[in-house]
């Protein structure tokens, strides 16, 4: 059978264009926190378990349950033969090992990959600060290592707790100094006040100095599990947890417009990740009727200027599956430099190994300087980019 890029279809749908994911991930191999954190944590560290009914799942002091690997690493597999639990051997031996990632990466299309964590996420809504910080630059360090082979293909996001807003400063500055291209940040950080607060500016002024945009992942701590390690949604069947996640990008954005955050630094650049984009062009016109309406008996802050435009001068968000926006900036309603396209390797939303099929469908009316930008420059300006011939 043809491999993807071989059909015409794929062909042409990256003619000319070097295709970059804008998010893909790792899977934290059983040795990756063991063998990187502070040894006062060692026997804490997580790791990999093995149970006689559910197969290998990643155990973490203080979680309930851990996590089942069998979703870590779905790429590929039909809906129906996705579960949650399953073994370490049979994960996508790319998601641990950088050189199989790179013969992946060439199987679906794609040059390069702004690649986050999995464990990584879960840790963000870890309760105990001090521990997380431990797993969290334990994973830095490791991540560092795994980019080295190949530091213009595999474009890695660090992390930090946020413990303090100078703790984070310094953790973003050692995972530029490290090559990182982006440092993700918790959806709630540990300090008793959120990201909008006055005192979180030097945070985002480094950022800018530093030229490394932070960014924001869905589920990186703000999803619950129940006992049994399931999602919770907000309301109904579990399924309703693929419409919440989404909300949380969409929270922090109008958090840090409404606030002025973006009049007090105004170079801040952020990156809103897997939250998809068909849905921008109407918040961008809610946030406006809000701000025009209600910002005066509710009190709200005087802006330089309306909510919806500073989408473009501060934001980037990245989807896989969302057809919509694509059909979005085909219908000029939708800017193409706000969004770049990933593939979610190796995670159960991923499109790969079919990644230029799925946007030869996708791509259907776009013009050829917008496919480029979602598929490639977008990501190269945003993250200051030379990619190799």
């Amino acid at each position: 059978m043809a491999s993807v890029l071989e059909r015409p279809e794929g062909k042409a749908a990256v003619e000319k264009i070097r295709p970059i994911s804008a998010d893909s991930h790792v899977t934290e191999p059983p040795n990756a926190y063991i063998d990187n954190i502070d040894p006062k944590y060692r026997d804490r560290a997580p790791r990999v378990r093995r149970d006689p009914e559910r197969g290998d799942f990643y155990d973490i002091d203080g979680l309930k349950g851990g996590i089942g690997l069998g979703t870590f690493a779905a790429a590929g597999k039909t809906p129906a033969d996705i579960k949650k639990d399953g073994t370490f051997e049979g994960l996508h031996r790319g998601g641990y090992d950088p050189t199989v990632r790179l013969a992946d990466q060439d199987r679906d299309g794609v040059h390069a990959e702004v690649i986050y964590p999995s464990v990584g996420m879960v840790l963000c809504g870890h309760e105990d600060q001090d521990y997380k910080h431990a797993c969290m630059m334990a994973y830095n360090r490791w991540i560092a290592e795994y980019a080295s082979v190949a530091p213009d293909r595999l474009l890695v996001a660090g992390q930090t707790a946020t413990r303090s807003v100078k703790e984070a400063v310094r953790d973003m500055e050692d995972c530029k100094q490290a090559g990182m291209k982006t440092m993700m940040l918790p959806l709630y950080p540990c300090t008793e006040f959120d990201y909008d607060d006055e005192r979180w500016d030097e945070f985002w002024q480094a950022s800018v100095d530093l030229e490394m945009p932070p960014s924001f992942h869905i589920s990186a701590g703000g999803n619950k599990k129940d006992k049994a390690g399931n999602f919770i949604a907000g309301r109904g069947p579990s399924l309703g947890v693929w419409i919440g996640v989404i909300r949380t990008v969409q929270d922090i954005a109008g958090m840090l417009i409404f606030s002025g955050t973006f009049d007090r630094v105004p170079g801040l650049k952020l990156a809103m990740v897997e939250g998809d984009a068909g849905w921008l062009p109407h918040m961008m016109y809610r946030m406006d009727h809000a701000y025009k309406h209600h910002r005066f008996w509710m009190k709200g802050k005087e802006l330089q200027k309306l909510p919806s435009d500073y989408w473009l001068d501060h934001f980037k968000l990245t989807y896989q599956d969302d057809k919509t926006a694509w059909q979005l900036v085909a219908a000029g309603l939708l800017d193409s430099r706000l969004v770049m396209w990933a593939n979610d390797f190796p995670h159960t939303d991923a499109t790969w190994p079919n990644s230029m099929a799925v946007l030869a469908d996708h791509m259907q009316g776009v013009a050829f300087e917008d496919r480029k930008k979602m598929l490639e420059t977008n990501v190269t300006e945003f993250y200051k980019l030379k990619l190799p011939a």
